[in-house]
């Protein structure tokens, strides 16, 4: 299946909703999952796993699970994977010693320095100061999305498009509608972008 497919990608969501979610073990498990989904040779390697610790009677730990996606990382070759990881913010900061975001912060860092130059990192997240002081160091370049002009202006065409096409706001005064639309287009955050480049690994990180 691998050779069929030009590049791989696993997508990994922190839902604020899912206290499973949230932490480096769920991303682990779901990475892993994702990956074994799209290739033999590297489901062969988390069964490998399973059978090491009693065919899932004995749960693995997270450094087990961290070894089986570096042996994976090992059997790619050259194919290009695309790891993206959203709203990485969502992680509890401040619970637990090291807190659940520490530890996904920590994975992070840890992948990336691996260095293998087929391997690709976006993360996504608020720019919170935890994370810009973890993640920045591992790149040269900064860039603040959420202050371009294209991106306020595509947010607020958005809120614009929505207040205007939709059914129960059509009953509202001109005047109201705009001031809706102007009051919601200057509370507008958007991104915030730091590519992440070392000599053998490049990722992306928008926060």
């Amino acid at each position: 299946m691998l050779d069929e497919k030009p590049a791989l990608m696993a997508y990994y969501y922190f839902d604020f909703r899912d206290t499973t979610k949230q932490d480096a073990r769920g991303l682990l498990s779901s990475l892993l999952i994702q990956l074994c989904d799209q290739s033999n040779r590297l489901c062969d390697t988390l069964s490998h796993l399973y059978s090491k610790h009693y065919r899932g009677s004995q749960q693995p730990s997270d450094s087990a699970l961290v070894g089986c996606l570096k042996d994976m990382f090992k059997l790619l070759g050259q194919a290009p994977l695309y790891i993206i990881l959203d709203a990485l913010d969502e992680c509890p900061h401040g619970v637990g010693t090291p807190s659940a975001r520490e530890s996904v912060l920590k994975l992070v860092k840890e992948l990336v320095n691996l260095r293998y130059p087929n391997v690709y990192i976006c993360v996504t997240s608020r720019p919170e100061f935890d994370i810009r002081a973890a993640l920045e160091p591992l790149t040269p370049h900064c860039i603040s999305i959420h202050e371009e002009d294209g991106q306020k202006e595509d947010i607020a065409n958005y809120i614009s498009s929505f207040i205007h096409s939709d059914s129960a706001m059509q009953r509202w005064r001109t005047e109201d509608k705009e001031l809706v639309i102007n009051t919601l287009s200057k509370k507008t955050d958007g991104m915030y972008g730091i590519p992440i480049t070392t000599p053998r690994c490049r990722g992306l990180w928008f926060i």
